[in-house]
């Protein structure tokens, strides 16, 4: 497993089949992160197969889940985590002293159509960009973002 500078955080999302409510969190994070957090994501039963209505979803916002899997969730996953956000996953997350969790009570988007889904896509969007501020709270420049520099004093500025 590779190594995570002490500096960049890591986030693991769980929720019971790892098929739409993490993978749509952990997509989320992924591009609006800007690579500033390690994102994980996995599931205590987790699917065969991502949610399609979860693909469409985050599909419609330009973001690609489909590389991603269901992944079975381990005790090691926890445990290089720094932050465990549970989606209704109950008791089946291990739990670590000096860990921060999180329990996000989201809907399951299992069987729900686009609407819905686009929903609890649009809520844990919300919660994924206030865990990103929590984060990284600086002001760096994201991806696709231009920066704005201080404009300097003119020569005839500096003499009035």
């Amino acid at each position: 497993m590779s190594s995570t500078p002490m500096d960049k955080p890591s986030v693991l999302f769980v929720c019971v089949h790892n098929a739409g409510r993490s993978q749509m969190a952990a997509g989320f994070l992924r591009e609006l992160g800007g690579g500033r957090i390690e994102v994980r994501s996995a599931g205590s039963a987790p699917a065969d197969t991502l949610n399609p209505v979860a693909i469409d979803a985050m599909r419609e916002l330009d973001i690609d889940i489909t590389r991603n899997s269901p992944a079975l969730l381990d005790a090691d996953t926890v445990r290089t985590s720094n932050v465990v956000i549970t989606m209704g996953c109950g008791d089946t997350c291990p739990i670590f002293p000096g860990k921060r969790y999180e329990d996000w009570d989201l809907d399951d988007p299992a069987g729900q159509n686009l609407e819905s889904v686009r929903r609890i896509r649009d809520d844990i969007r919300g919660r994924v960009e206030a865990l990103i501020s929590d984060l990284v709270p600086d002001t760096e420049a994201q991806p696709g973002t231009s920066t704005t520099e201080t404009p300097q004093p003119t020569e005839e500025a500096l003499h009035e």
